[in-house]
């Protein structure tokens, strides 16, 4: 190694140890762009009428902003209500399962092992709370933080959506010169990606939540809205958020009759087999299928790497590591890799051999 790749090489380290410091920021770069990929197939649908860009941008975001107002006005308030009624019926649901738990300690662990009521629980985490009440600056910069994070993820998904192909321009300079027709190739592979993902998971969410709600609803199983809400937002989630999703109607029907608990999971497993095997194969049309262990993988790698921000994007992230590792990966260079003395592949047809 000559002296200028021993410099480029360290530049190399430098840009990736910059890279990791600043994750958070590039995070919140990607969830923006995730955005302005997604809009700007409906901005498309306006200029095709010869409106310039920026109102389509304009009326685009009116729309948004006022879909978002009604859902706000329609649903948050009965949701807010429900799941307040949820959380008050926590200490009831504790004290229905403190005598099984106490019988599981004596008699499978044989110790008299008290379990603690749910006001010693609480009681637990009383000094937590007045910590956050005398570090009121601590929890004011924080909520201060996530809003400025907020806005700078819309200001960015405006401008992207503004001027996409400028933008696009800049990320394709740090490719080579004779790569980058190629690069915007994969780009154009990557936002196809990205926009069904995200159609994709739309729809799984809405009909997670719908027949989640309309089984509680059959089966009388109190708070429907707040069920059937977060059973759809925790889809966002896969593995992780149907399992939590199931937990909160198992609380309350545990109060009602243990039927409604055998009901709940036969119904929630139910749905997830049809969305699983029938559903996401017809809307994401097999175009950023991902194996089970790979999607776990990514959950939990990039939970661990970048937080919560991380869980929540891990999947369009693995979508987008996806597309980059098939086309650059294998198809530019393992599959033109060409050694010296290397055995031709053999096909095992053509040996006389079976495939298993």
């Amino acid at each position: 190694m000559n002296f200028g790749q021993s410099i480029g090489f360290l530049v190399f380290l430098i840009s990736l140890y910059v890279l990791w410091k600043i994750k958070q920021l590039i995070l919140l770069i990607f969830m923006a762009t995730i955005f302005a990929v997604a809009l700007n197939r409906l901005v498309r649908i306006f200029l095709n009428f010869n409106v310039s860009r920026k109102y389509a941008t304009l009326v685009i975001g009116l729309i948004s902003l006022l879909v978002f107002n009604i859902l706000v006005v329609v649903i948050l308030p009965p949701f807010i209500e429900q799941f307040q009624l949820l959380i008050n019926t926590l200490p009831k649901v504790w004290e229905e399962i403190n005598p099984s738990l106490e019988e599981f300690y004596s008699n499978y662990l044989e110790g008299n092992f008290a379990v603690p009521s749910f006001n010693d629980v609480i009681g637990n985490y009383s000094s937590l709370s007045s910590n956050l009440v005398n570090n009121f600056l601590v929890v004011f910069s924080n909520v201060v933080a996530v809003t400025l994070q907020i806005v700078f993820v819309l200001f960015l998904t405006v401008v992207f959506l503004l001027n996409p192909s400028r933008y696009r321009r800049y990320c394709l300079k740090l490719f080579p010169s004779f790569y980058r027709r190629r690069a915007s190739e994969i780009f154009d592979k990557s936002e196809i990606a990205i926009v069904s993902w995200l159609s994709g998971i739309l729809v799984n969410c809405l009909f997670i939540g719908t027949l989640s709600g309309a089984g509680l609803l059959i089966f009388q199983v109190r708070l429907v809205l707040v069920h059937a809400l977060l059973a759809g937002l925790l889809n966002f989630i896969p593995n992780i958020g149907p399992t939590i999703s199931v937990v909160f109607p198992i609380m309350i029907a545990l109060l009602d009759s243990p039927w409604k608990i055998v009901a709940i999971l036969i119904w929630y497993f139910i749905i997830q087999t049809i969305e699983s095997y029938w559903l996401t194969p017809k809307v994401m049309a097999d175009k950023v299928s991902l194996l089970p262990a790979i999607t776990l993988f990514a959950q939990i790698f990039f939970a661990q790497s970048f937080g919560i921000i991380g869980l929540l994007l891990a999947l369009p992230l693995t979508v987008v590591v996806k597309t980059w590792a098939e086309e650059l990966l294998f198809k530019d260079i393992l599959d033109k890799w060409q050694g010296e003395n290397l055995p031709v592949e053999v096909n095992p047809e053509e040996n006389g051999e079976k495939i298993a």
